[in-house]
């Protein structure tokens, strides 16, 4: 493979995070995944994270250390019991030079620790509370967890696990969403406020294609189109994401179809023509074809 070739399929550079909240200080009593990934967002993004961990630490610091290491990159961790005056007295201290709190408390577990709205907002009336909770509203005390969240948004179709933490992390964006949010409701008004996010909530914005049927196996994006699928190459597999009558067209022409309308796109006989295809093809073939013909796809082992 050709230099220039190599350098297309060489991984782009991260562009690099405007600071925008440069100067806004957080402090997280959040474990396990949602706020520590909400908290690392808003890092990457400018702000002075802190970190309170109970004695016994973050669950995650034990069945995932390389994740807790990434989690909490830049963020200063320090320790306090709550249920102790000691514990308060630390917890305070930090509250008091404070921007944003985040917690991923249930409502009953946020009282019992004085950190109830009302109490808040009279100690420090420019403090702002991001809550994550597993549901809204009144049902934010119900027991759940990613997976609970994510089935009931109907994004587990068969018996695997889902790919990916989808609730947790869609729930960690909408979280470093709602801090700048709050930085930003701050400095209009002077004042905190309170912005409450459900993970629930966040599963059920990532189903909405599934749900308008976009991901439905007889949706465009879910299998039906031919251009758009996963197949079998001879050395592992192919994700073709041909979606575009040019790429599609393209992807016909390369596997000897003479249609590539999108009714044509849609049969079975189109289906079988490109799997055939491509069930040919090493994905070092795929990855050049790929170069050569302006196809979108990806090979997997």
């Amino acid at each position: 493979m050709t230099q220039a070739k190599l350098q297309a399929l060489a991984p782009a550079p991260a562009l690099k995070i405007p600071q925008v909240l440069k100067g806004v200080r957080l402090l997280s009593l959040a474990l396990n995944l949602p706020g520590p990934a909400a908290l690392m967002r808003c890092q990457q993004m400018g702000a002075r994270c802190v970190k309170l961990e109970p004695p016994s630490g973050d669950p995650m610091q034990h069945y995932s250390p390389t994740a807790y290491a990434q989690l909490q990159s830049g963020v200063k961790v320090i320790t306090a019991d709550l249920k102790t005056a000691a514990g308060q007295k630390t917890l305070h201290r930090e509250l008091a030079k404070t921007d944003v709190l985040i917690t991923s408390f249930r409502p009953s577990a946020i009282e019992k620790l004085g950190l109830g709205w009302k109490t808040l907002h009279r100690l420090y009336p420019a403090l702002s509370h991001v809550a994550i909770v597993g549901s809204p509203g009144a049902r934010a005390e119900e027991p759940g967890h990613d997976l609970t969240y994510v089935a009931d948004s109907g994004l587990v179709p068969g018996l695997e696990l889902p790919a990916t933490l989808y609730a947790d992390m869609g729930g960690s964006l909408t979280a470093s969403e709602a801090v700048l949010q709050a930085v930003l409701s701050q400095r209009n008004s002077g004042k905190g406020v309170r912005l409450e996010i459900a993970l629930s909530s966040a599963a059920q914005y990532l189903a909405l294609p599934r749900q308008w049927g976009l991901t439905q196996a007889s949706g465009f994006v879910g299998g039906a189109h031919a251009g758009y699928r996963v197949y079998e190459c001879k050395d592992g597999r192919v994700a073709v994401a041909a979606l575009e009558s040019h790429f599609a067209a393209a992807l016909c022409a390369a596997a000897g179809l003479p249609d590539s309308d999108v009714v044509s796109l849609q049969t079975q006989a189109t289906r079988n023509g490109i799997a055939r295809f491509l069930k040919k093809q090493t994905r070092q073939q795929l990855d050049a074809l790929a170069l050569q013909r302006d196809i979108p796809l990806h090979t997997m082992a």
